[in-house]
């Protein structure tokens, strides 16, 4: 972890070697503070992959080693784990990802058993299906189950609540010569909204980019920062992509997007890049500026995961743990004002 002010060193000493090239310190000067004013859930921190929250306002945490969840109440207690104990037969292996939906469903992506497993809303096992390698799942209100993977030719496969697939969708962006790099380098994160949507953000495309869909796989939104902020951070990225086009072995390149929330009320859409968090209302205009996300000690955060609630954001990272920030569109003093000329979105009626 780094301090805020070793942060900003960092980031001074990269604006000043960046301006010749990218005109000015514009985009950073910009930069807002955003200090968490709370830690939730003080035993979730090393390891944590993904968090989310239920109607009734309990949390459900995933961290590594990936072998169960951990449940807490609305006020932070511990009050169970999915799988509980002794459920053999709905262990994971190795958990990646999940998501709960409205009902209280919990679907769990793991990726060391090539499964799906489904919980109840009272965690008992439901069903569990094969999937190859699962990445990232998110749950629709109507039963199915968006998966997506790196072995898939598509970026989303659709299954049904018993495990039939239905349908894929969602084209490959080109970025990679060597199939399987550019495969890889295709994966992303999942989240859905209360009126069936989908949207997948890229963890490593250049420009950060998240698309939205319907259920049917029809492109409704596309949103991608093409902006001078994040210049820097696409030609490094397209140059690390190079680099590993040129010779054989699994890529190890830092996400450019390391999480996504989505607003379940007005469907704005929050985007972490590295310590960096971005607002898009639904339509997919840039709201505010770029905000950077710290904890009341001054540490830097980059959110792995964002829970968007009507009064805060909760934002979660390895290894520092669950923090409560003030929205920054409610918070006085912190201007929300639609920004034009920030993102390029692009918008498909289906």
């Amino acid at each position: 972890m780094l301090s805020r002010r070793s942060t900003y060193a960092v980031t001074l000493l990269v604006a000043i070697c960046g301006a010749a090239r990218y005109g000015s310190l514009q985009a950073q000067e910009l930069d807002i503070e955003l200090e968490s004013t709370a830690r939730l859930l003080p035993d979730a921190g090393t390891g944590l992959r993904a968090i989310h929250r239920d109607a009734t306002g309990r949390y459900y945490v995933l961290a590594a080693p990936g072998s169960f969840l951990t449940v807490y109440s609305a006020d932070g207690k511990l009050v169970g784990k999915i799988p509980s104990a002794g459920a053999k037969d709905s262990s994971f292996v190795l958990a990646e990802d999940f998501d709960v939906d409205s009902s209280g469903r919990v679907v769990v992506a793991d990726r060391g058993a090539n499964a799906i497993k489904i919980f109840d809303a009272s965690w008992r096992l439901q069903n569990t299906f094969h999937a190859t390698a699962p990445i990232s799942v998110a749950a629709f209100s109507s039963g199915e189950i968006a998966v997506t993977s790196s072995q898939s030719r598509k970026l989303v496969d659709i299954y049904d609540a018993s495990g039939k697939w239905l349908r894929h969708f969602g084209d490959l962006s080109s970025l990679a010569e060597r199939p399987e790099l550019n495969r890889s380098l295709n994966v992303g994160k999942l989240a859905s909204d209360p009126s069936n949507n989908l949207y997948y953000a890229f963890t490593f495309l250049p420009e950060p980019t998240v698309r939205r869909y319907d259920r049917l796989g029809n492109s409704t939104l596309e949103i991608s920062l093409v902006t001078t902020e994040f210049e820097p951070t696409a030609e490094a990225m397209r140059r690390q992509i190079w680099e590993q086009d040129q010779r054989p072995g699994t890529a190890t390149l830092k996400p450019v997007v390391n999480a996504i929330g989505v607003d379940p009320q007005s469907l704005d859409i929050w985007v972490a890049i590295d310590d960096e968090l971005t607002h898009f209302d639904r339509e997919g205009g840039r709201r505010g500026e770029t905000y950077r996300t710290f904890t009341a000690d001054g540490d830097r955060m980059a959110p792995s995961s964002i829970i968007v609630e009507p009064n805060r954001l909760v934002l979660a990272a390895d290894p520092i743990g669950v923090y409560a920030f003030p929205r920054p569109d409610k918070a006085p003093g912190i201007a929300p004002e639609k920004t034009e000329g920030k993102a390029a979105a692009s918008q498909e009626k289906p």
